[in-house]
This record gives structure tokens, sequence and C-alpha cells, in this order.
């Protein structure tokens, strides 16, 4: 894949791993304790009743707060993964991701491992006397109380990581997040819309040559550039076609791009627009709309598994849905399929949605009539509510066929 593609891959990776928060705090304590050393060695700059601590007490001290804070730090990745696994298997395995990616378990794990190689750093530092020299004796005293009060934070953290683990776990708040991104990114997509696209696609020449072109892997698309795409596309007067969407799986035979030009296409240029798309080896959010709303589906497929049998998240879930959809037909112009000039490519309608929400998990609902009633009033509401006309048919029609099969 190219450079950009690449790098736009690297930084998704990047802000969905569990490592990245913590290993930039560790950093930050090694270079914090080289500044706080720097300070005990210019003894001038403190005070002398700063300068009490014996060699012996200070690395007792240190070395009770490094014990301490890596302790607590491994029962935090532990009930972790225990969240990560209790959610996994009740809610479904796509929404693991989001239990790693959450920030308030980046951040606790963080500080804890940075203080504790902050203290660690800091009793390397302390030296007892020897020899005949009782000066050479060093305490680091300005440094041993930063580690004071990064122990201090390290206790806030793990109060409120015991409250955080359960709140991240909680049913109606895993639907409430997964909503409002939903409706977050509908929002977005609406009014990203650039006003200056053209209205119409560019028209390929009469005897146009159609190739078609895969990429190098299998996987999942996982990112693409439309700007590089739409450039190349301009300065090599081609018009192309993008056949799958960001999320879609693809193989190396599987031809991702239909290009039409006048004479062909040379493999430099082949390859330049190959390296567009970046993919990997799961779908993610990245341009990929539907897979926030594939997981509300996922959720209700499980609680209304003979299993669980939960039908009170799955209307949890269905309002969660109803408010996206409600985005989609009433945020500026909705959600619809707009022509991009010289190069055509998938977007989210709002039929696609409503066929990843609703009608994804009608299958499931009909076996509740408690989820099937309400699946109804949130119908009308929407029917109601809505005053974009395809929006709206599209609805009546998805309500019809609710009630002629069971409602």
């Amino acid at each position: 894949m190219s450079k950009r593609a690449l790098l736009a891959k690297i930084i998704q990776d990047i802000r969905a791993s569990y490592w990245f928060l913590p290993t930039i705090l560790v950093l930050l304590a090694i270079v914090l304790v080289q500044v706080t050393l720097r300070i005990d060695y210019s003894a001038q700059l403190l005070p002398d009743e700063w300068r009490t601590t014996q060699v012996a007490g200070a690395r007792a001290v240190l070395s009770v707060i490094a014990a301490a804070v890596i302790g607590v730090a491994g029962v935090m990745f532990s009930l972790t993964i225990v969240a990560v696994s209790f959610a996994s298997g009740n809610f479904g395995p796509r929404l693991i991701g989001n239990f790693m990616q959450d920030r308030g378990n980046q951040w606790s794990l963080g500080i804890l491992i940075a203080t504790f190689v902050y203290a660690l750093l800091t009793l390397r530092a302390v030296q007892s006397p020897f020899g005949s020299e009782p000066s050479e004796a060093f305490v680091p005293h300005f440094s041993m109380l930063v580690a004071f009060g990064l122990t201090g934070v390290s206790i806030l953290t793990m109060i409120y990581f015991v409250h955080h683990i359960p709140e991240i776990i909680n049913v109606s708040n895993i639907s409430h997040t997964l909503g409002r991104r939903l409706r977050d990114a509908i929002t977005a997509l609406i009014d990203g819309q650039p006003e200056d696209a053209p209205d119409s696609q560019v028209e390929a020449p009469a005897n146009a040559q159609s190739d078609g072109i895969c990429l190098a892997g299998d996987g999942y698309i996982q990112t693409w550039n439309l700007g590089r795409l739409t450039r190349l596309a301009g300065d090599n007067d081609l018009v192309v076609e993008v056949c799958h969407e960001a999320g879609s799986f693809v193989s190396r035979f599987t031809p991702v791009l239909r290009v039409q030009s006048d004479g062909g296409i040379g493999d430099d240029l082949r390859q330049e627009l190959r390296d567009c798309f970046a993919i990997g080896p799961k779908p993610t959010e990245t341009q990929n709309l539907l897979f926030v709303a594939r997981q509300l589906s996922e959720m209700v497929a499980r609680a209304l598994s003979p299993g669980v049998n939960d039908p009170f998240t799955a209307i949890n879930c269905l309002n969660w849905m109803y408010v996206g959809l409600g985005a989609a037909a009433c945020h500026g112009e909705g959600l619809k399929h707009r022509p991009r000039g010289r190069v055509l490519y998938p977007t989210v309608t709002f039929d696609d949605l409503l066929e990843a929400t609703f009608a994804n998990s009608l299958p499931y609902i009909r076996t509740d009539s408690l989820v099937m009633k309400h699946l109804e009033r949130l119908l009308e509401r929407l029917i109601s509510e809505t005053g974009n006309d395809d929006a709206r048919a599209s609805l009546e029609a998805f309500a019809s066929e609710v009630a002629e099969t069971g409602g």
C-alpha cells in the first residue's frame, strides 16, 4: 500500500490500540525523573528542611511505592481482561475493540505503570555512603516528593477504575455509547458532503477500455483515499468505479476498482490506484458507518437468543437504532447517494442503514411479542417525524412487512 494509505492505517491502528497511551505516559515518566533528579543534583535549589530523609528510609519508601503500584496495575489489567471476556461472551466479540479503546482503561493503566517506572528510576539514583567520604551519600529528596504526588494520583486512579469497570460493562451504557457513535457518524457524514461536488457522474468515452484492479492481499478494506483516487482519475482522464466500500472483505482476486480509460492503464498507474487502499484482518469504524449499526443488531440477536432472553436490552438497542435512523432521515438533506465526478463509489443510504439495523434484527425480534410491539411503535414515530419522502416510503414499506409477518 502507498505511504499515505499506510500512514492512515498506522494512525488508525494506534488510536485503536490499548498500549499507545500507557507507553506515552511511561516515556513522560522517564523524562520527568531526569528533570527532578537534575533539580536534586543542584542542592542549592532545595531548602535544607527538605533534605531530612536517610538513604535506608528513601530506599524503603520507594520500594514500597514501586511494589504496591505494580501490584495494583496487575490487578487492574486482570479486571480489564475479565470485563472484556464478559462483554464479548454476552454482547458479542465485535465489542472487544470498544473496551480496548476505552480511554479510562488506558489512562488508568498508564498512570500506574508510569508511577512504577518513576519510582524505580528514582530508587536507582539513591546512593549509600561508601569509603571515607560520607558526603557521597545521595538521596533525591525532590524526586521522592514527586513520587509521593504520583502515588496520590495513583490512589485516585484506582478509586476511579473500580467505579469505571462496572460502568463500561453495563449494557445500557454499552448501547448508549454505540448509539451515540452511530448518530455522530451519521451527522458527520451528512455535514461532510462537499458543497462543490459535481451533480452527475462523468461519462467514459464511447470506446473506453475497462480494467479491473485487485488489491495485493486478502482481508477487510479498512481505509481508502478518495482524494488521491480523484486526483489520479483527473490527471489520467479516467472514470473509476469503486466496487467495494470500506468494511468489505476482499481477496487478491476480487476486483476492487473498475477503471475506464481511453487506451488502457500502465502498470505504474495500476499500482498507484491499488495503493489508495489499505486492508487489514478485521473491519473497523473508519469510513464504515454500518459497522456500529451491525454491532447494535448483534446485541439484539444475543439479547433475544434462548440462552439469554433479555427483551429489555433488545428494546434499549432498538431505541438507539431509532435515534440513528432519525438522524439519517431528518438531519440536513439526509443520507442519500450522491455521484462524485470521475469516481463513482458506494455511499451509505437511508435504506442501507434501515437494512443494517431494524431489518437485520427483525428475525430475532419476531420471537418476542414485547420487542415486536416496541418496534412497531418506533416505526410509527419515525414515519410521523421524518419529512424526507424517500425515507418515509422506505419506512412505510418496512412497517408493512413487519405487520404482515407477525405484527
